[in-house]
Protein backbone atom coordinates (compact mmCIF):
# COMPACT_ATOMS: atom_id res chain seq x y z
CA UNK A 1 0.00 0.00 0.00
CA UNK A 2 1.51 3.33 -1.00
CA UNK A 3 0.69 6.72 0.41
CA UNK A 4 1.94 10.27 0.29
CA UNK A 5 5.60 10.60 1.27
CA UNK A 6 6.66 13.93 2.76
CA UNK A 7 10.35 14.73 3.04
CA UNK A 8 10.69 17.46 5.62
CA UNK A 9 13.57 19.82 6.20
CA UNK A 10 14.62 20.75 9.74
CA UNK A 11 11.97 22.91 11.43
CA UNK A 12 9.64 22.63 8.41
CA UNK A 13 5.94 22.85 9.23
CA UNK A 14 3.08 20.89 7.76
CA UNK A 15 -0.66 21.07 8.34
CA UNK A 16 -2.21 17.63 8.94
CA UNK A 17 -5.96 17.47 9.50
CA UNK A 18 -5.98 20.99 10.91
CA UNK A 19 -2.99 20.54 13.24
CA UNK A 20 0.31 22.31 12.53
CA UNK A 21 3.21 19.89 13.00
CA UNK A 22 6.81 21.09 13.07
CA UNK A 23 9.70 18.81 12.20
CA UNK A 24 12.64 18.53 14.60
CA UNK A 25 16.26 19.52 14.01
CA UNK A 26 16.97 16.83 11.38
CA UNK A 27 15.57 16.01 7.97
CA UNK A 28 12.85 13.41 8.15
CA UNK A 29 10.50 11.46 5.97
CA UNK A 30 6.87 10.77 6.77
CA UNK A 31 4.64 8.29 5.01
CA UNK A 32 0.99 9.31 5.18
CA UNK A 33 -1.06 6.15 4.85
CA UNK A 34 -4.56 7.56 5.46
CA UNK A 35 -5.97 8.31 1.99
CA UNK A 36 -8.33 11.12 3.03
CA UNK A 37 -5.98 13.02 5.36
CA UNK A 38 -5.83 16.78 4.77
CA UNK A 39 -2.15 17.68 4.35
CA UNK A 40 -0.49 20.93 3.30
CA UNK A 41 3.15 21.96 3.55
CA UNK A 42 3.11 25.43 5.00
CA UNK A 43 6.01 26.46 2.75
CA UNK A 44 3.69 25.72 -0.20
CA UNK A 45 0.78 27.67 1.25
CA UNK A 46 -0.41 30.80 -0.52
CA UNK A 47 -1.88 33.58 1.61
CA UNK A 48 -5.36 34.64 0.39
CA UNK A 49 -4.06 38.14 -0.42
CA UNK A 50 -1.36 36.60 -2.63
CA UNK A 51 -3.86 34.64 -4.73
CA UNK A 52 -3.82 37.52 -7.23
CA UNK A 53 -3.05 35.81 -10.54
CA UNK A 54 -4.68 33.00 -12.53
CA UNK A 55 -2.25 30.25 -11.51
CA UNK A 56 -2.10 31.42 -7.89
CA UNK A 57 -5.91 31.40 -7.67
CA UNK A 58 -6.05 27.79 -8.85
CA UNK A 59 -3.24 26.87 -6.44
CA UNK A 60 -5.15 28.56 -3.63
CA UNK A 61 -8.36 26.68 -4.44
CA UNK A 62 -6.39 23.41 -4.45
CA UNK A 63 -4.77 24.38 -1.16
CA UNK A 64 -8.20 24.83 0.42
CA UNK A 65 -9.01 21.22 -0.43
CA UNK A 66 -5.70 20.05 1.04
CA UNK A 67 -6.23 22.00 4.26
CA UNK A 68 -9.77 20.64 4.63
CA UNK A 69 -11.36 24.07 4.18
CA UNK A 70 -13.11 23.11 0.91
CA UNK A 71 -15.00 19.97 -0.02
CA UNK A 72 -13.15 18.04 -2.75
CA UNK A 73 -16.41 17.08 -4.46
CA UNK A 74 -17.56 20.69 -4.63
CA UNK A 75 -14.17 22.03 -5.73
CA UNK A 76 -13.28 19.41 -8.33
CA UNK A 77 -15.30 20.91 -11.20
CA UNK A 78 -14.06 24.41 -10.40
CA UNK A 79 -10.45 23.22 -10.50
CA UNK A 80 -10.96 21.41 -13.80
CA UNK A 81 -12.51 24.53 -15.35
CA UNK A 82 -9.73 26.79 -14.11
CA UNK A 83 -7.03 24.40 -15.32
CA UNK A 84 -8.74 24.30 -18.71
CA UNK A 85 -8.72 28.13 -18.78
CA UNK A 86 -5.00 28.11 -18.01
CA UNK A 87 -4.41 25.69 -20.88
CA UNK A 88 -5.93 28.28 -23.23
CA UNK A 89 -3.19 30.73 -22.21
CA UNK A 90 -0.17 28.59 -21.35
CA UNK A 91 0.25 26.74 -24.63
CA UNK A 92 3.93 25.75 -24.59
CA UNK A 93 4.81 22.07 -24.29
CA UNK A 94 6.15 22.22 -20.72
CA UNK A 95 3.13 24.14 -19.40
CA UNK A 96 0.78 21.70 -21.12
CA UNK A 97 2.59 18.81 -19.46
CA UNK A 98 2.12 20.37 -16.01
CA UNK A 99 -1.53 21.21 -16.72
CA UNK A 100 -2.21 17.67 -17.97
CA UNK A 101 -0.63 16.26 -14.81
CA UNK A 102 -2.72 18.65 -12.68
CA UNK A 103 -5.92 17.63 -14.51
CA UNK A 104 -5.20 13.92 -14.08
CA UNK A 105 -4.42 14.50 -10.40
CA UNK A 106 -7.76 16.26 -9.82
CA UNK A 107 -9.64 13.51 -11.65
CA UNK A 108 -7.95 10.96 -9.37
CA UNK A 109 -8.46 13.01 -6.18
CA UNK A 110 -4.69 13.54 -5.84
CA UNK A 111 -4.85 17.20 -4.84
CA UNK A 112 -1.32 17.37 -3.47
CA UNK A 113 0.02 16.23 -6.86
CA UNK A 114 -2.22 18.82 -8.52
CA UNK A 115 -0.79 21.60 -6.35
CA UNK A 116 2.75 20.43 -7.05
CA UNK A 117 2.16 20.53 -10.81
CA UNK A 118 0.50 23.94 -10.69
CA UNK A 119 3.24 25.44 -8.51
CA UNK A 120 5.75 24.56 -11.23
CA UNK A 121 3.94 27.11 -13.42
CA UNK A 122 4.34 30.02 -11.00
CA UNK A 123 7.79 31.19 -12.24
CA UNK A 124 6.55 31.10 -15.83
CA UNK A 125 3.44 33.06 -14.93
CA UNK A 126 5.55 35.62 -13.08
CA UNK A 127 7.72 36.09 -16.18
CA UNK A 128 4.68 36.45 -18.44
CA UNK A 129 3.06 38.98 -16.12
CA UNK A 130 6.31 40.87 -15.64
CA UNK A 131 6.39 40.33 -11.90
CA UNK A 132 9.61 41.62 -10.33
CA UNK A 133 11.32 38.57 -8.76
CA UNK A 134 13.96 40.33 -6.65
Amino acid sequence: MSGLVLKLSPKERVLVNGAVIENGDRRSRLSIMTPDAHILRLRDAIHPADANSPVRRVCYATQLVLSGDADPKDTKLLLLRRIEELSQILTDHDSRRHLTTATEAVLNDKFYQCLKSLRALLPREDRLLGVNLQ
